[in-house]
C-alpha cells in the first residue's frame, strides 16, 4: 500500500521546493506528503487475560474519544486484532507478523497516540518463530548433533525456502501434521480436540529444542543475546518493543498494568486459564510468571509517564462487572483512557495549529486552502504513483524512442496531440509514466510536466472541468500566470477558453510545457468529456499534449475522428517473454524473493498466451509467495488475466471463508471513494450473512454485542496486499482496489443483483447511522432470534458546529440510490436544505448536481429535477464566493427560488422551503425572509441557456437532420451547439462585424456566414475550419433585414435591396456577376433559381437572367399609375414566385415568368414569411400577427393573432398546426394555427425575442439584445411553470404595497400605460394616454395611480373604478411633469414641472376622489437643476433632489426654503418614513443621507462602495420607521438602521431593484427584470458584536454620525464626526482593495 505520514509537520520532504512539485521534478524519495488526521491506536494485550478491560473500553471510552476527534477534524480507529477471539486457530503461524505489521501501520498513519498496552497477568503466548534465516537454522540444528530425534523433529516443520533471498526455514502450517486443528465443524470435534492436544505438546517440545540450542549456540558466540531472546519471549513483548521501546516519542502510547495481590491459591490454574500462563500439562507457568515480573519491572522503571497502575481481586477467578469494586475499576480504566487520550488528542492538534496550518476535514469555516495547497496536494499524488509504477516499468524502449521523437519533431511548429492507445491491462499507464520520467532528464530545468492518471480513483470517474482547472492550475502557478478566477475556472466554456489561452501564453513566452493525461476513457459522461470537443487538435509549439486511452473505447473511435493524421497514434502491443521475464527478475528482486528454474518457466508460459502487464502482474502477486517446495500443481496459474483473478478469489475463500471475501471485497468495489478500515469493519459487522459465517460453529464472546473479530479482516488484508492501496484525502486514508479491472471482476464474481443490492441497503444503513445505538437482530446457527448491538458509531450531518461528517456526504447518496432506498433518499439528501448546504460547501455545488443528476438517471422525480436546476441557478454566485457562501444566503436563495413550487410539489420543495424558512426565523443575525419567488425558478419550459457568443444574436439556423444549432452574434462570432446534447462544438472566428446571415447546407455538413464586415465565409461544421472567404460580398455595416443569401446548383447568390452579386462555387469562387440598382433606382425584390427580380419606381418589374444571359422579361404591376413603395418581399422558390407587399396596401404575385397579381392587403407589414410548404403567408404589423392562405393564387386571411407588445418573429411548425410567435415584451406564444387559440405563453427571455425556430418539440429563440440562445419544450410539466411578469427594464413602473397590481410604461416613448395582475400573471388592462408618460405615482391607500405626462398633464386613475380618469390640466407654460408626490396621508400631492412646484389638495365628493388645486406653488428659475425626486410631508413641507445633486426643503405653508447638503450626482431617491421623523436621500454616487425632519438635522451619512454599479435608485422605511430598506444599482437591497445609521444586512437579488414601498414586517419592490420581491426583514433584539454585513459581498461601507448630546436634537459647534462601521473599512483604500480582495467576498454576476 501507498505510504503516508503521520507527522504533524507533513511538510516538504528532502530539498524539494514548491517550484519542484508544480513542473513535476519529484520522485518517490523526494516527496510532499499532506499532514495525517487519523489517530489509529493498536490495543496490545493477550487473547483472555484483559478481555473485561477492552469490553468495557469498546462500550464506554471508544464512542467519547471518537466524538471528541470528530469535533476536531479527526479521524479515530481502534486496532484490536484480539478482540472477539479466544485464541488464534488459523494454524499459519502468521499472526505475530500481523500484529507487529499493525502496530507499525499505526505508527505511520497516526497523527497522536498510536499504542495503548494492556498488561495484566498473562506474559502471553510464546510461539515458534515462522521465519528462521538459513545460517541461524544450521547453526541450531549443529547444537543438537547429539539429538537425532530433535534434529528430526525440526527438519519436519521447518522446510528450506530457496526462494528466499537469502534462503530462509519456514515453519509449516499446523494442518501438514494435524489436518484436523482448523476444522471447526462439530462433527470433526473428536479429532479437532486430539489435534489441539497433540499441537500443544509439540509445540513444547520443538519450542525447548530451539531454546536449548539457542543457549547454547549464544553461549558459543554463534548467535546474538537478541536473536536468542526471540525464542523465549512472547508476542505480547515483540509488541511492547515495536509499540514502546521502538518508539521514543512518549505521548503516542499509553499503559496499563492490572496486579492482582492477593491471588489465593485455591483457586487453582484451571480456574485462572484465563489470567495465568499454563503450560501444556495445564500447569501453571513458572517461568512465564517469572518474565512476567521482570517485565513489569522493566516497565515500571522505563514507563512511569505513561504507566497506569491497578491492583484488583478477582471474583470466583474473574472480573464481573456486576461487582461494585470490578465495576469502579473497569470506569477508572475508562476515565483514565479517555482523559490522557484527550490530553495527548488535544497537544497534538494544539503543535499542528502552531507548527502549520492544518487542513480540517469537513471544517467549513476555516478559510479555502491556498491555491498552491490544493494543487501540491494533486501532484504530489500523481507524480507518487507516476514512480511507483516507473518502478516495475522495462521493456517498450522502441515505443518510447517513438514517442520521444515525435515530440522532438513538432517541437517548433503547430502539431497536434500525441495519443497512446491499447488494450485493457496493456500497461499504457505505466509506459506513460515511465515517458514522463523520461522528459523530465531531457526538457529543460524549469519546463513543466504536468501528469494525471485519471483512473486513480476509480471507480469515480473524474470530470473534465476538474482535469482542466487542476492543469490548469499547475501550469500557471509553475510558470508565474495568473489563474483562473473562481468564475472562470468553475464555469466550463470559460475555463476550456482559458485553457486554450494559457497552452498559447506558454508557447508565446518560448518555455516548453509536457501535459499528459492518461486513460481518457475514464472520464465521467460530464459535458460529453468523450467527444473530446474540450481538447484542442492544434498545439503551439514547445505545447506538447500526450493522452491514452482503451482502443476498444468511445473516446478513442472519437479520437481517430478528430485527429486526421496516423502518425499521431501509437499502439501499446503485448510485451515479448524476454521482457516478462526481465520484469518477473526485477520483481522479485525487489521482493526479495526468486523462483526455481521450473516455476519461472511455469509463470511465463502463462503469461507468454496473454503478453499482458496486468496478466504478470497478478502472476508475479501469486509467485512471490510460492516457497521452493511448492508443487507446480498448487501453483493455480490462469491462462488469462480473468482466470488469474478467478484464481485469487478461490484461495481467498478456501482460506477465509466465501462470504467473509464476497462481502469486504464488495463493499470496498462499491464504495464511491474507498472506505476507511474503521467502516470496512464496521460494515462487515453489520452484514448477518458474515457473522452467520463466522460464528457458524463457535458462539461470539458476548451475544448482547455481536461485531466481526478485527483479526479476520487483518488476515485478509494481508493476502490482499497488492491489490490494495490507500487514498488519502483531507490528511484521511481509504482502501480501495488498485485495479479497475479488478473492480470488475469482483462484481462479476461476487454482486450479483441480489447481492448488490442487500450490499448497498447495509451500506446506506451504515452511512444513515440506522444501527447505532440500537439492537440489530440477527440468525446464528443452532440459535433463535439475537438482538446485539454491533457498536457501529452515530452518522450525523454534523459532527461540531461548522465540521460536516465528509464521508457521509461522499457515500450516503449514491448508497441510497442504488439499493433502492428513494424514499430515505428524498427525505435525508433532496428534501433536506441542510443537507445541500453542507454538501454544497463542503465538496462543491458541483457534486451536488452530479449526485442529483445521477438521481433523475433512475428517478422519474420532478422534485429532483427542479432541486437540480435551482442548484445549477445558485451555482455562478457559489463560484463567485469560491463556494464560501453564507448558511442563511443559502437558504435565502432556495426560497426565493423554490417558494412559487411549494404547493404543487409538497413532499419535496415544499418540505425544502419550510425548512429553509424555519432555519431563517432562527437566524440570530439580521436576515431577510422571502414570502415569494423572485429570483429566476427553475422549471417550465426553459430547458437550456446556450452559451458561447459575447454579443446579441442576430441569425439563428437550424439543421433538422443534423441536430445542429448556428448562431452570429453582433462581435463577429458564429457559434455551432448540438441540440443533442446542448453542447457548443464549435466557435467560428474571422468576421470583424456583425454577423448579419447563417445558413446550415450540404446536408449539414457546412455552413455559411455573411457579416457586416462585407464577407462571406464557408465553415466545415465537421472540425470548424474556413474553406471559403469572399469579401466585399455586400456594403459594411449592412442591416441583418437588408441582406439576402441565396444558393442554386453551385452558385451563391447574395442580393440586397440594391444590388446583385453571384459566384460561382468550385475549388474557389468566381464572380460572375455584380450589378447594382444605383443608376435606375430600381429595388431588387429576390432572387427565383437563376433570375433576379427588380422593381422600379414607376412599377416595372425586370426578370434577369444574368447568368445564363437568357431575354430579360418585363411586366407592369397593376394599380402602379402612381409611385410605389414596397415595404417587404419574401420569396417562394417552390412556386416560384415573389410576394410584394406595398407601402400603398396591395400585395403583388410576381412569377419567374412575368405573370402578376395584385390584391388589397390589410397591413403594412414589419415581419413577411411564409411556410415551409408555401400555403401559408404570415404577416406581423406592429402587435397582430397575421396569417394569409395562398394555396391558391388568392390571399386569403384567416387568422389574426393579437400581442400585447410588437411581433418581432415567428416561425411554423412543418405540419402547419402550430405557430410561435416572438414580441418586444419578451414573451414566446404558442398558437394553434387551426383555431387561432393561445396554448401557451413563455416567460423567462428577459429581452425582445427576435428569432424564433421550432425543432422536434422544442423553440429555439434569440434576440438581438442577448448573447445567450434559449431551448424550450412545448412538453412540459405546467406544474412548475414559472409565473409570468411584466417584462424587463420598463421605462417607468409602481406597485401596490399588496403587490396584487403592477403598472408599467413599457418604453418611454410609450403613450400607453399597462396594468399587470401579479396573482395571475396577466395583464390586466391597457389605460390609454394622451402622451408620453414621465412618471408613475400611486397613492396606496386611496387607491390612485397618478401619471404626469410630457404635456404637463397629470391623469389620475381610480383603481376601483377603473373605467373612470381624473385630469389635472397642464399649467400655462406647458412644461412637463418631472415627478410627483403624495403625502403619507395621502391628502396632499405635490406635482414638479420644468419651471414650478404646485401643491393639490386630494378630496372626494360622493365617495368619488377628486383633487383640487393648486393650492400653493413656487416657481422654478430657469438656471435651477431639474427636479429628480421629492417627497410630500403631511404638513406641507417639500423636500426634494435635483439631477445636478441639490437638495432643498420648501415649506408650502410660509413659502420658505433651506438648502440641505448637497450630493456630487443626481438625486435618485428622496423616501420620508411613515411618522414623518426621518428622510433618506440617495443620488447616483456612493453617498446617501438620513436626516431628521423635526428639527432638521442630519443624523447619518452612509457611504457604500461596490466595484461598479454604484448608487440608490429607491427606498423604502419599515412600517416602524426602525429600519430603512434601500434598492441598489449594484443589484442588491440593503437594510440600514435608522437609529445608527448601521448596515444590518446585505442582500444580492441580481437586478437592480427600481421601486419599494413598505408592506407589513418588510417590503414589496420591483427590480429591473421585472420581478416582484416581497421579503419580511428579521432584527434579533441583540446582534452579536462579531457580525459583519459584508461577508457575502465585495463592498465597503462607512457611515459618519453627528455626536448626540443630552440636548435632543442639538449639535455641539464643532463637534467631531464619528465613524461607525461593524466592518470597518477606510474608503481611501479603495484601489488597494481592487488590486488585492480583502476577505469580505463579492456576489456580482
Amino acid at each position: 500500500m501507498a505510504e503516508h505520514p503521520a507527522a504533524a509537520g507533513g511538510g516538504r520532504g528532502g530539498d524539494v521546493s514548491l517550484q519542484d512539485v508544480l513542473i513535476g521534478r519529484i520522485d518517490g524519495a523526494q516527496r510532499t506528503k499532506s499532514g495525517s488526521n487519523m489517530i489509529r491506536v493498536f490495543i496490545s494485550s493477550t487473547f483472555t487475560d484483559m478481555s473485561s478491560e477492552r469490553k468495557a473500553l469498546l462500550e464506554k471510552a471508544y464512542p467519547e474519544v471518537l466524538a471528541l476527534c470528530r469535533s476536531l477534524g479527526l479521524v479515530f480507529e481502534v486496532v484490536d486484532l484480539r478482540w472477539g477471539i479466544r485464541s488464534d486457530s488459523s494454524g499459519d503461524h502468521e499472526a505475530c507478523e500481523i500484529f507487529l505489521q499493525e502496530i507499525k501501520s499505526c505508527q505511520r498513519i497516526s497523527v497522536g497516540p498510536a499504542f495503548i498496552a494492556l498488561l495484566g497477568n498473562r506474559y502471553g503466548h510464546r510461539t515458534l518463530p515462522r521465519l528462521i534465516p538459513e545460517k541461524q537454522f544450521e547453526v541450531l540444528l549443529s547444537k543438537l548433533s547429539k539429538n537425532p530425534e530433535g534434529v528430526k523433529q525440526l527438519n519436519k516443520w521447518f522446510l528450506k525456502d530457496n526462494n528466499a533471498v537469502p534462503p530462509t526455514y519456514v515453519l509449516q502450517p499446523i494442518t501438514t501434521h494435524f489436518p484436523h486443528y482448523s476444522d471447526l465443524r462439530p462433527e470433526s470435534g473428536p479429532q479437532r480436540d486430539k489435534s489441539l492436544v497433540s499441537w500443544r505438546v509439540t509445540e513444547t517440545q520443538v519450542l525447548q529444542l530451539l531454546r536449548s540450542a539457542a543457549t547454547d549456540a549464544e553461549a558459543a558466540g554463534d548467535i546474538t543475546a537478541e536473536q536468542k531472546q526471540h525464542f523465549f519471549t512472547s508476542v505480547t513483548v515483540q509488541e511492547f518493543e515495536q509499540g514502546l521501546w521502538k518508539d521514543s516519542n512518549e505521548s503516542s502510547a499509553l499503559l496499563f498494568v492490572r496486579d492482582i495481590p492477593h491471588q489465593r491459591v485455591r483457586n487453582g490454574p484451571k480456574r485462572l486459564a484465563k489470567y495465568m500462563d499454563l503450560t501444556a500439562e495445564g500447569l501453571l507457568d513458572a517461568e512465564a510468571q517469572g518474565l512476567l515480573a521482570g517485565l513489569k519491572s522493566h516497565l515500571n522503571a522505563t514507563q512511569q509517564k505513561i504507566l497506569n497502575l491497578h491492583c484488583v481481586e478477582l471474583s470466583k477467578g474473574s472480573i464481573d462487572p456486576k461487582r461494585k469494586e470490578h465495576a469502579q475499576y473497569l470506569d477508572s480504566i475508562c476515565e483514565q483512557f479517555v482523559s490522557q487520550m484527550k490530553a495527548r488528542i488535544g497537544a497534538v492538534v494544539d503543535s499542528l495549529d502552531v507548527g502549520r496550518r492544518r487542513r480540517i476535514w469537513g471544517n467549513i469555516e476555516e478559510e479555502r486552502a491556498e491555491i498552491s495547497d490544493r494543487v501540491v496536494e494533486e501532484v504530489v499524488r500523481h507524480a507518487t504513483m507516476s514512480t511507483k509504477l516507473c518502478r516495475g516499468f522495462y521493456g517498450r524502449e522502441g515505443l518510447l524512442g517513438k514517442l520521444c521523437c515525435a515530440m522532438w519533431e513538432s517541437t517548433n511548429i503547430h502539431h497536434s496531440p500525441l495519443v497512446v492507445h491499447g488494450d485493457a491491462g496493456m500497461g499504457k499507464t505505466a509506459l506513460l509514466c515511465k515517458l514522463a520520467q523520461e522528459m523530465r532528464s531531457v526538457l529543460e530545468a524549469g519546463a513543466p510536466v504536468v501528469i494525471r492518471l485519471l483512473s486513480d480513483r476509480h471507480p469515480r470517474r473524474p470530470d473534465i472541468d476538474h482535469v482542466l482547472r487542476s492543469v490548469c492550475l499547475q501550469i500557471c502557478l509553475a510558470c508565474g500566470l495568473a489563474p483562473p478566477s473562481p468564475l472562470t475556472a468553475n464555469t466550463h466554456l470559460e475555463l476550456l477558453r482559458f485553457f486554450r489561452n494559457i497552452l498559447t501564453e506558454v508557447s508565446q513566452q518560448g518555455n516548453t510545457l509536457l501535459i499528459i493525461l492518461d486513460a481518457l476513457d475514464q472520464l465521467s459522461d460530464q459535458h460529453h468529456a468523450h467527444k473530446l470537443h474540450w481538447m484542442p487538435a492544434d498545439l503551439p509549439p514547445n505545447v506538447h499534449l500526450v493522452v491514452s486511452m482503451d482502443t476498444n473505447s468511445e473516446a478513442f473511435a472519437n479520437m481517430r475522428l478528430k485527429l486526421k493524421s496516423l502518425g499521431s497514434f501509437f499502439e501499446v502491443e503485448r510485451l515479448s517473454r524476454d521482457e516478462g521475464k526481465q520484469i518477473m527478475e526485477s520483481y522479485l528482486l525487489a521482493s526479495q524473493r526468486t523462483l526455481s528454474p521450473e516455476q519461472s518457466n511455469s509463470a511465463l508460459q502463462s503469461f507468454e498466451q496473454t503478453g499482458c502487464p496486468l496478466h504478470l502482474t497478478l502472476i508475479l502477486s501469486a509467485a512471490k509467495r510460492w516457497t521452493s517446495f511448492t508443487l507446480l500443481t498448487a501453483s493455480h496459474l490462469g491462462p488469462n488475466t480473468q482466470e488469474m483473478m478467478s484464481q485469487l478469489f478461490l484461495m481467498l475463500e478456501e482460506k477465509h471463508g466465501k462470504e467473509l471475501v464476497g462481502g469486504a471485497l464488495g463493499y470496498i468495489t462499491l464504495a464511491r471513494e474507498g472506505l476507511l478500515e474503521a467502516e470496512l469493519r464496521d460494515i462487515m459487522s453489520l452484514d448477518d450473512d458474515i457473522i452467520s459465517e463466522v460464528y457458524r460453529y463457535s458462539l461470539p464472546p458476548s451475544p448482547s454485542l455481536i461485531r466481526l473479530p478485527p483479526l479476520l479482516w487483518a488476515r485478509l488484508r494481508r493476502d490482499l496486499e497488492d491489490q490494495l492501496e490507500e487514498r488519502w484525502t483531507g490528511g484521511v486514508a481509504a482502501i480501495a482496489f488498485n485495479n479497475r479491472h479488478l473492480c470488475e471482476a469482483i462484481s462479476a464474481r461476487y454482486l450479483t443483483s441480489q447481492r448488490r443490492g442487500r450490499s448497498l441497503r447495509i451500506l446506506a444503513d451504515y452511512f444513515l447511522g440506522r444501527w447505532s445505538g440500537k439492537l440489530k437482530p440477527v440468525a446464528l446457527p443452532g440459535l433463535s432470534l439475537l438482538l446485539s448491538d454491533r457498536k457501529v458509531p452515530p452518522m450525523p450531518l454534523w459532527f461540531a458546529p461548522g465540521l460536516a461528517n465528509v464521508r457521509k456526504l461522499q457515500e450516503l447518496p449514491h448508497h441510497l440510490l442504488h439499493a433502492g432506498l428513494w424514499d430515505e433518499l428524498r427525505q435525508e439528501v433532496i428534501g433536506s436544505a441542510e443537507w445541500l448546504y453542507c454538501k454544497s460547501r463542503v465538496c462543491g455545488v458541483s457534486s451536488v448536481i452530479q449526485d442529483l443528476d445521477q438521481c433523475s438517471q433512475y428517478m422519474d422525480c420532478t422534485d429532483t429535477r427542479l432541486v437540480r436546476d435551482t442548484l445549477v441557478l445558485i451555482k455562478p454566485s457559489l463560484d463567485v464566493l469560491d463556494g464560501h457562501m453564507d448558511t442563511f444566503l443559502f437558504y435565502t436563495e432556495l426560497l426565493a427560488r423554490l417558494c412559487s413550487l411549494a404547493t404543487p410539489f409538497p413532499s419535496v420543495i415544499g418540505q425544502l422551503c419550510s425548512q429553509c424558512e424555519e432555519r431563517l426565523l432562527m437566524c440570530p443575525e439580521p436576515i431577510f425572509i422571502p414570502k415569494c419567488s423572485f429570483l429566476q425558478q427553475p422549471g417550465g419550459a426553459l430547458q437550456h441557456t446556450l452559451t458561447g457568443l459575447q454579443g446579441g444574436v442576430l441569425c439563428v439556423d437550424v439543421s433538422v437532420e443534423a441536430g445542429l444549432l448556428v448562431a452570429g452574434s453582433d462581435d463577429g462570432m458564429v457559434a455551432v451547439w448540438s441540440l443533442a446534447d446542448q453542447r457548443l462544438v464549435h466557435s467560428l472566428l474571422g468576421h470583424t462585424g456583425a454577423v448579419l446571415f447563417v445558413k446550415v447546407v450540404d446536408s449539414a455538413s457546412h455552413c455559411f456566414s455573411l457579416a457586416a464586415d462585407g464577407s462571406l465565409r464557408r465553415w466545415s461544421l465537421m472540425d470548424g475550419q474556413q474553406l471559403l472567404c469572399i469579401q466585399e460580398v455586400v456594403p459594411v455595416d449592412s442591416a441583418p433585414s437588408s441582406v439576402h443569401l441565396h444558393l442554386s446548383e453551385q452558385l451563391i447568390c447574395v442580393y440586397t435591396r440594391t444590388q446583385v452579386k453571384v459566384w460561382k462555387e468550385l475549388d474557389g469562387a468566381e464572380l460572375l456577376l455584380s450589378s447594382s440598382s444605383d443608376d435606375d433606382g430600381s429595388v431588387v425584390l429576390g432572387v427565383l433559381g437563376a433570375s433576379v427580380v427588380r422593381l422600379c419606381d414607376s412599377g416595372l418589374v425586370r426578370i434577369s437572367h444574368p447568368v445564363n444571359e437568357t431575354p430579360t422579361v418585363e411586366t407592369r404591376l397593376e394599380n402602379s399609375h402612381r409611385r410605389l413603395t414596397p415595404v417587404k418581399s419574401v420569396v417562394l422558390p417552390k412556386r416560384g414566385k415573389v410576394f410584394v407587399v406595398s407601402k400603398e396596401g396591395f400585395l403583388y404575385q410576381i412569377s419567374s415568368t412575368g405573370r402578376q397579381t395584385a390584391v388589397k392587403f390589410p397591413l403594412v407589414p414589419s415581419l413577411l414569411s411564409v411556410t415551409e410548404d408555401e400555403k401559408i403567408l404570415i404577416a406581423g404589423s406592429e402587435r397582430t400577427l397575421s396569417l394569409f392562405n395562398i394555396d391558391r393564387d388568392s390571399v386569403d386571411g384567416f387568422l389574426d393573432l393579437q400581442h400585447d407588445d410588437s411581433v418581432l418573429s415567428s416561425c411554423v411548425s412543418s405540419d402547419c398546426r402550430l405557430l410561435v410567435s416572438g414580441a418586444a415584451d419578451q414573451l414566446i406564444r404558442i398558437w394553434s394555427v387551426t383555431t387561432g387559440a393561445l396554448l401557451d405563453t413563455l416567460c423567462g427571455s428577459d429581452s425582445p425575442v427576435t428569432s424564433v425556430v421550432l425543432y422536434h418539440g422544442f423553440v429555439v429563440s434569440a434576440s438581438t439584445a442577448a448573447a445567450s440562445v434559449h431551448l424550450w419544450s412545448l412538453k412540459y410539466d405546467t406544474r412548475h411553470k414559472p409565473t409570468a411578469r411584466i417584462p424587463a427594464g420598463c421605462a417607468h413602473v409602481a406597485v401596490t404595497t399588496d403587490a396584487d397590481l403592477v403598472f408599467y410604461i413599457r418604453q418611454q416613448s410609450q403613450t400607453e400605460l399597462i396594468s399587470w395582475n401579479n396573482n395571475t400573471g396577466s395583464l390586466s388592462e391597457r389605460l390609454a394616454v394622451s402622451a408620453e408618460v414621465c412618471c408613475l405615482e400611486l397613492a396606496q391607500h386611496k387607491r390612485l395611480l397618478l401619471c404626469g405626462l410630457t404635456t404637463g398633464t397629470v391623469l389620475i386613475y381610480p383603481l376601483a373604478l377603473p373605467q373612470e380618469t381624473l385630469c389635472i390640466p397642464p399649467p400655462e407654460s406647458l412644461s412637463r411633469v418631472l415627478c410627483l408626490a403624495v403625502s403619507s396621508q395621502e391628502k396632499h400631492m405635490a406635482v414638479a414641472y420644468e419651471d414650478s412646484v404646485c401643491l393639490f389638495e386630494i378630496t372626494a365628493r360622493d365617495s368619488f376622489p377628486t383633487v383640487e388645486g393648486p393650492l400653493e406653488g413656487f416657481p422654478l428659475s430657469l438656471l435651477h437643476a431639474p427636479l429628480s425626486s421629492m417627497a410630500l410631508l403631511s404638513d406641507r413641507r417639500l423636500l426634494y433632489g435635483t439631477s445636478c445633486g441639490e437638495v432643498k426643503f420648501h415649506d408650502f405653508r410660509d413659502g420658505s426654503s433651506s438648502d440641505l447638503e448637497p450630493h456630487r450626482s443626481r438625486v435618485t431617491c428622496v423616501t420620508v418614513s411613515n411618522w414623518e421623523t426621518h428622510a433618506l436621500v440617495g443620488s447616483e454616487d456612493a453617498i446617501q443621507r438620513l436626516w431628521r425632519l423635526s428639527p432638521l438635522v442630519l443624523d447619518h451619512t452612509m457611504e457604500y462602495k461596490g466595484f461598479f454599479f454604484e448608487g440608490v435608485l429607491c427606498a423604502a422605511f419599515s412600517d416602524s420607521d426602525q429600519f430603512v430598506f434601500t434598492g441598489s444599482q449594484d443589484r442588491t437591497v440593503k437594510v440600514w438602521d435608522v437609529a445608527t445609521g448601521n448596515l444590518l444586512h446585505v442582500q444580492f437579488v441580481y437586478s437592480p431593484v427600481v421601486r419599494m414601498v413598505t408592506c407589513r414586517n418588510g417590503f414589496v419592490a420591483l427590480s429591473q427584470q421585472g420581478s416582484v420581491i416581497r421579503e419580511v426583514f428579521r432584527c434579533p433584539d441583540h446582534v452579536s458584536p462579531d457580525y459583519n454585513p459584508l461577508r457575502n459581498v465585495k463592498a465597503q461601507y462607512r457611515v459618519t454620525s453627528r455626536e448626540k448630546t443630552n440636548r435632543v436634537g442639538q449639535q455641539s459647534p464643532g463637534s467631531d464626526l464619528q465613524d461607525y462601521n461593524p466592518a470597518q473599512f477606510n474608503l481611501n483604500l479603495m484601489s488597494m482593495l481592487r488590486a488585492k480582495p480583502s476577505s469580505s467576498t463579492c456576489l456580482l454576476l
